[in-house]
């Protein structure tokens, strides 16, 4: 480790100077973390050199430090400073101590395995596997690196905000004197999102500098902040309802959570949120609120969209598995597209610690007889079947404690097949289903809960479970079996169909690993009905089951009430594109599967369904989809207790700190919202707001919205803001989908993800939601 280096350039007394002004940032940033004197974030300011791994013959020193903002790293390697050698902390993931990454596995040997972490980014940028000089050392940076983002994800919006202003404050004060000129004050006004003319800027600068000095410091700065950071809305809200002596009385706030909130709040409920949220003590002790308190209060979890009770498991999750909708997901080892894309264990891990509870592994024979995972006759990347189990036991249950599903596309021979039964047996032991729950012959699925942390194998089967309990049943003639490939060929010519069949052997070893997810050839409605056990499933191609859906809804319906359906993308989307999931969940399919690693519309839809519940991957369906004499058709809508006619208003009020699109200097946001609502076909439906021209810093638009929901329990609401581009179209800014029935009544603040499914730290929507009982 060394310390930073002074400028040679700089006088001593410049030197001690700007020493003195990092300290006084880095202290500033430390209270606002609540971090004082904490040696884990010194030791991070401090910094020291690590080695970064690319490549077996590719480790190179670099020096690593937290800047003085106490939110970006900055790393030097020919010591030299470039802003293309920060990264923000907001970008990490994960930190992971040991060989954890795909890339540290490959790239160095076992006896380094101590001194390896690795720091996994969000989205698709690539991971940074580094090695410490010890094994000490390691731990050092990831229990730090842990903490300090610990630390930053529980600050509230506000506190995010703060700290956010505060960086573009220092970043526009070029010459880093505390002061900002009228020049700076634009500067700044622009990093922020914000396009004002001359004349503006003059007038907001000149009312803050009442010192006419000519510059703003101090105080003048804390008064332009507060003009800045002033809401409006907020001030109207809280003057309705501060009756004494302007302040909120105890009851004041009762009848704020009550009339608007829609909440059942209790004087104590109001004491605890004064207690919890006034900054001022003399306030706080006459159980008042002041506008300071409402402010901070409005900027907290439980004033969020979601009810806060549906963020946790709330479901009955007793009920038999083919009860749920699953998060599912399609050829999950792909990082990009089907042709030639990487295929990694990482997107393993990405898949599972968003909660999805299905992941596919198309397994073939690999050389030296190990099995690897790639989308067969393409140009994918491979990945051993045995690093991929490995990844998924180590990140399973992470998010969820629910059962994952392992779908086999099986191509191996009976060798190879073998050796997967080895891998999947020894390397997930005691958690992996062979056997059924309980004795004797079931006549039902397990439930999640009693299959938490385990593991079921999809995929085919020598025979009925049934021969399983029966020693006297004669074992199949052979050990072929008819198989289904979903990878490939399903947009084939029916006719053609059972020519490309063909006899796949089966090891008994993995055969006998298939329990409660037998893979079968779907014929048609009535002969599974008639032919087929509980747990034999059929997977269908997308046009298939959307066809299904559509022509057949309720005989679909009924079919899933018994059986489990898989649902997969067509062959045809060779970029990894996705589908529409909605249709499938009206039908009552359960494993509904999209391409995990990509960014689209769908894929939001499907994270806002599974926002709720935990995040556990199983959202327990409406009882009319549970119900094997069910009536309900999400086409026809005939009348059942699935019609809950209701009313949506919805107020659009105003949005915070939207990021720019592009880093161009003189580009400015112009947002609009559009609320959609999805579900059955006569609940679809879709408004939007005017654009507000050049403010991505605070934007108004105080408009109201009406949509008819008839089916409630299948709706889901997406909140989505753009840019508004008039030649080359609309840019995507950030969205927030959740079901209907989460939606949290009053003035809620809607958390905005960015495309990759990330949320955007400071930014936010402002909204008012009721839902009200149509007439």
């Amino acid at each position: 480790m060394y310390c930073l280096r002074s400028e040679p350039e700089l006088s001593r007394a410049e030197q001690i100077l700007r020493s003195a002004r990092r300290q006084k940032v880095i202290q500033a940033n430390v209270t606002l973390l609540g971090m004082e004197g904490d040696s884990d974030l010194q030791f991070l300011l401090q910094g020291g050199d690590l080695l970064k791994v690319l490549s077996p013959s590719w480790k190179k020193t670099r020096y690593f430090r937290l800047m003085e903002d106490c939110k970006t790293i900055w790393r030097e390697s020919k010591r030299t400073f470039k802003d293309s050698q920060t990264f923000s902390l907001d970008d990490i993931s994960s930190v992971r101590l040991g060989r954890q990454s795909e890339g540290l596995r490959k790239n160095t040997e076992d006896q380094v395995e101590g001194r390896c972490f690795s720091i996994m980014f969000k989205s698709r940028r690539k991971n940074l596997d580094l090695i410490a000089s010890s094994e000490e050392e390691a731990k050092q940076w990831f229990n730090s690196l842990q903490k300090v983002l610990s630390n930053r994800n529980n600050l509230n919006i506000q506190q995010k905000t703060e700290h956010w202003i505060s960086s573009c404050l220092r970043k526009a004060d070029k010459n880093k004197d505390d002061k900002m000129t009228q020049s700076e004050l634009k500067n700044f006004l622009r990093l922020i999102n914000i396009k004002v003319d001359d004349d503006y800027a003059e007038m907001l600068f000149q009312k803050c500098d009442k010192s006419k000095s000519g510059h703003l410091s101090g105080e003048e700065i804390e008064h332009f902040y507060d003009l800045l950071t002033h809401r409006e809305e907020i001030d109207v809200i809280y003057g309705a309802y501060a009756k004494t002596t302007g302040f909120m009385s105890s009851q004041n706030l009762v009848d704020f959570l009550k009339k608007e909130q829609r909440e059942k709040a209790t004087l104590a409920d109001a004491h605890n949120i004064i207690q919890k949220h006034e900054p001022d003590e003399n306030a706080k002790e006459k159980k008042l609120l002041s506008k300071d308190g409402f402010l901070i209060y409005m900027h907290y979890p439980e004033t969020l969209v979601l009810k806060p009770d549906h963020r946790e498991v709330y479901q009955d999750m007793s009920q038999p598995l083919n009860r749920y909708f699953i998060s599912s997901s399609h050829n999950t080892y792909l990082m990009e597209d089907q042709l030639s894309g990487p295929s990694s264990t990482e997107a393993y891990v990405r898949a599972l610690l968003k909660s999805c509870r299905c992941v596919e592994l198309d397994v073939w024979d690999g050389s030296d007889n190990e099995p690897v995972i790639y989308h067969g006759y393409t140009l994918t990347s491979k990945i051993l079947f045995r690093d991929a189990i490995k990844s998924i036991k180590e990140y399973a249950f992470k998010t969820s404690d629910y059962p994952v599903i392992l779908s086999l596309e099986n191509h191996c021979s009976v060798e190879q097949q073998e050796v997967m039964a080895h891998h999947l047996s020894s390397i997930l032991g005691s958690a992996l289903v062979t056997s059924p729950l309980g004795e004797g012959m079931p006549t039902d699925f397990p439930s999640p809960e009693e299959l938490k942390g385990k593991f079921l194998i999809k995929g085919k089967r020598l025979n009925k479970l049934e021969a399983s309990f029966a020693p006297e049943a004669a074992e199949a003639d052979d050990a072929d079996v008819t198989e289904e490939d979903e990878s490939n060929n399903e947009d084939e010519d029916e006719q053609k169909e059972d020519e490309k069949r063909k006899k796949l052997k089966l090891a008994k070893e993995l055969s006998g690993m298939v329990v409660y997810c037998k893979s079968v050839h779907f014929h048609s409605f009535e002969d599974a009905r008639q032919n087929l056990s509980f747990y034999e499933m059929s997977s269908f191609k997308e046009q298939k089951a959307l066809a299904l859906a559509e022509e057949s809804a309720n005989s679909f319906i009924r079919h899933n009430v018994d059986k489990l359906s898989r649902i997969y993308p067509a062959g045809s989307r060779t970029d990894s594109s996705n589908y529409n999931p909605v249709p499938l969940w009206n039908a009552g399919c359960q494993l509904v599967a999209l391409n995990f690693q990509t960014t689209c519309t769908d894929m939001d839809v499907n994270q806002g369904r599974f926002l709720v519940n935990g995040k556990s991957g199983y959202i327990l369906k409406p009882a009319f989809l549970r119900d094997v004499d069910t009536e309900f058709d999400p086409i026809t809508l005939t009348r059942g207790d699935w019609l809950k006619h209701k009313t949506l208003h919805v107020l659009v009020v105003s949005a915070q700190q939207l990021p720019k699109m592009n880093n161009k200097k003189f580009s400015f946001v112009d947002p609009l919202v559009k609320v959609q609502v999805y579900g059955v076909p006569a609940d679809v439906a879709e408004r939007q707001t005017v654009a507000v021209e050049n403010n991505g810093f605070n934007p108004a638009w105080n408009e109201s919205f009406q949509f008819d929901v008839y089916v409630p329990d299948l709706a889901l609401v997406r909140f989505t803001i753009e840019d508004h581009d008039s030649t080359s179209g609309n840019e995507f800014i950030g969205q927030y989908t959740l079901p209907f029935n989460s939606l949290n009544m009053g003035y809620r603040q809607v958390p905005l993800l960015n495309k990759n499914g990330d949320v955007l730290s400071s930014a936010g929507l402002f909204v008012h939601i009721m839902v009200l009982d149509a007439e």
